[in-house]
């Protein structure tokens, strides 16, 4: 089968040997996948981020030194049904699926493995029990958003919110994108959305947030002061430290840019009692003033990945219409495109999802 692979640290388009499904799994042929940050990430930094993985008990791995096809955002067909299947999914029907396998062998996540391919291939094989039927006519790349959907599901979800609350996201990729659509889905805000990107922040107000802030010009905490506190709040003032007077509305910030230094500016510069949900996948050691966030009790949560549920539900929210991904979507390739687009995606100010089609 055609698929763009991993060899050698480098991104080569070619005919690898097509899977074969075991027991309890299924050959599916891909529709669409969508390249998401982390396969840029294991990309350019493989080794680090594999030894990451394994000192946090993520159980994500495989061998650098052999192939390896990425994606695992997708959606696919199905083709054939492995020995022992149930089938209780004919084969021509649309799916998508958690890109996890519990082979006996052990875990394994497709599209980060030597034996599961990802979505970057014509083929791919996934576990029969995780499949979801795409509900209707749903577009295959906007199904394909399920994944990076659900995990800004799963974020909002951690933040444990009780209605009333104005958010802040920080950093407007993909899944902050994603976010601002949850949190407008579920009634919350006004949404202040900060990114130093004017395509991204175009994007932000097409996923409907109120308030949408360049950094270098203003501050988003600054930004949600006009919005959810009472006048002449003063967020750094005594007051606002000790609870005393007219309080604004709860904060809860969505950190979605994954790079050293955001939670600290979070802590210094959030009001206090704020929420942070850490979202952002910072590769790096990192540091923070603990003093700051005890003065200004400050509540931190870290959020990663997403349950059967939250995947599932995502799907069919896409579908319904509850959930409109589509402005995520600002490019689409085909195989040979992806080296290229895996480039453009190195200036994130340009791009938020790109999305490789099959058709």
């Amino acid at each position: 089968m055609k698929a763009v692979v991993m060899r050698d640290k480098q991104l080569l388009t070619g005919t690898v040997q097509a899977p074969t499904p075991a027991a309890g799994e299924v050959l599916v042929k891909t529709l669409a996948c969508g390249i998401c940050g982390s396969d840029l990430h294991m990309f350019h930094h493989c080794e680090h981020v594999l030894a990451n993985f394994k000192r946090g008990g993520i159980p994500v791995d495989f061998d650098a030194q052999q192939d390896v096809v990425f994606g695992h955002e997708f959606c696919a067909e199905i083709l054939d049904h492995g020995p022992g299947s149930d089938k209780r999914l004919k084969v021509g029907t649309r799916v998508c699926s958690m890109p996890f396998i519990f082979a006996p062998s052990g875990f394994e996540h497709v599209g980060f493995s030597n034996r599961y391919p990802g979505g970057y291939g014509e083929q791919m094989v996934l576990s029969e029990a995780l499949l979801i039927p795409v509900p209707g006519d749903l577009p295959a790349p906007i199904a394909a958003l399920t994944e990076p959907m659900a995990v800004a599901v799963h974020a909002v979800n951690r933040a444990q919110l009780a209605g009333d609350e104005v958010p802040i996201v920080i950093g407007c990729g993909p899944i902050g994108l994603a976010l601002i659509a949850v949190l407008k889905a579920r009634g919350i805000g006004p949404v202040v959305a900060s990114d130093y990107s004017p395509k991204r922040r175009a994007l932000a107000e097409k996923m409907g947030a109120d308030l949408v802030v360049n950094p270098a010009e203003n501050s988003p905490y600054q930004s949600w002061v006009e919005v959810a506190a009472p006048a002449n709040y003063d967020i750094k003032g005594p007051a606002a430290m000790f609870s005393l007077g007219p309080q604004p509305k709860p904060c809860v910030v969505f950190e979605c840019v994954g790079i050293p230094g955001l939670i600290q500016q979070v802590l210094q510069h959030a009001p206090p009692r704020s929420r942070l949900v850490v979202v952002g996948v910072c590769m790096e050691s990192d540091r923070i003033e603990p003093l700051i966030g005890i003065a200004k009790e400050m509540n931190v949560s870290f959020a990663y990945g997403y349950n059967g549920d939250e995947f599932a539900q995502t799907l069919l929210d896409l579908a319904d219409g509850k959930l409109n991904g589509e402005p995520l979507i600002t490019s689409t390739v085909q195989l040979d495109g992806v080296t290229d687009a895996f480039a453009a995606l190195s200036d994130p100010q340009e791009q938020a999802k790109v999305m490789i089609t099959f058709t």
